[in-house]
């Protein structure tokens, strides 16, 4: 019987353990080393190396799934270069959506008395990374990562739930994920914190509506995995370039919740309809026979 790739991620539970555990392990640890009080750069530099070496975690288990079928080797490749298959508008969306969330976020809170400078492109960056530039993980980290969940994560929950709970798995997953980073001196996740409880609490909630959009773009887009670290990037990427309060962050997440429920209310079908994965349109494309 013929059916959806999508059901061969299937070891979910054993991705998001391994995606955790192994992570959780280095970046404790480098959060303790960048702690200790004799040698501040050089033990920030091997707290780094830690962090990265957790970071590349998930991208190594999800390559070890999916080494193993060749049904998924094919599939994932194949979603690298599937770009003449979807509209253009999608992947300009991609590119759009986060650079335009923050620049209008900013703009609305001149309203409320806040400084114009945060819209001028600074040059500067609001946290340190070590050994590596901050700017070269801004592009790399988010590459890394989609490489593990848009490869096999999201689709691994795709295959159990409909597509508004696996955003809502995911997102609750990506924002425990992220949370040891916050014991890593001068990180972001760490500085978030440091302006304050409410800051660090908008970054988790920040999550939920910025997954819903990125799977809604990842599905409209045949599941382009190009399309997915692109959105990433610029989501971190525009936040850094200019200065943005951190209340204008606040407006930002505010935006993009009334965004993806537009988003969600419109394209219903496609979050809540049947749990076939061959009946969804955007996945038509990719059906196999099961081995």
């Amino acid at each position: 019987m013929k059916t959806s790739v999508i059901y061969r991620y299937r070891n979910v539970k054993l991705f998001y353990f391994l995606s955790t555990l192994l992570p959780w392990a280095f970046w404790f640890l480098a959060g303790y080393v960048s702690w200790l009080i004799p040698y501040r750069e050089s033990t920030l530099e091997i707290a780094s190396l830690l962090a990265f070496i957790g970071l590349l975690a998930p991208v190594v288990v999800s390559g070890l799934f999916i080494s193993k079928d060749k049904v998924l080797r094919e599939d994932v490749l194949k979603r690298f270069f599937n770009f003449k298959e979807v509209p253009l508008s999608y992947f300009l969306l991609a590119c759009l959506i986060m650079p335009f969330s923050i620049m209008t976020a900013q703009v609305i809170s001149l309203w409320f008395g806040y400084d114009p400078s945060q819209l001028v492109i600074t040059g500067n960056f609001t946290f340190s990374s070590g050994i590596f530039p901050v700017w070269f993980l801004l592009i790399l980290a988010p590459v890394i990562e989609e490489l593990a969940w848009h490869t096999y994560g999201t689709d691994a929950l795709r295959s159990k739930f409909n597509l508004f709970t696996t955003s809502l798995l995911f997102g609750l997953f990506w924002g425990i994920w992220h949370l040891p980073l916050s014991s890593i001196r001068d990180y972001y996740q760490s500085n978030v914190l440091e302006e304050g409880w409410i800051y660090g609490l908008n970054f988790l909630v920040s999550i939920i509506p910025y997954v819903l959009i990125m799977n809604w773009l990842y599905y409209k887009t045949g599941r382009n995995i190009i399309v997915a670290i692109v959105f990433h990037i610029t989501a971190g990427l525009f936040n850094e370039l200019f200065a943005p309060h951190p209340d204008s962050k606040i407006i930002q997440t505010g935006l993009l919740l009334i965004l993806s429920v537009i988003i969600v209310v419109k394209d219903k079908e496609m979050f809540f309809g049947k749990k076939k994965r061959e009946m969804e349109p955007a996945l038509n494309h990719s059906i196999v026979k099961e081995a």
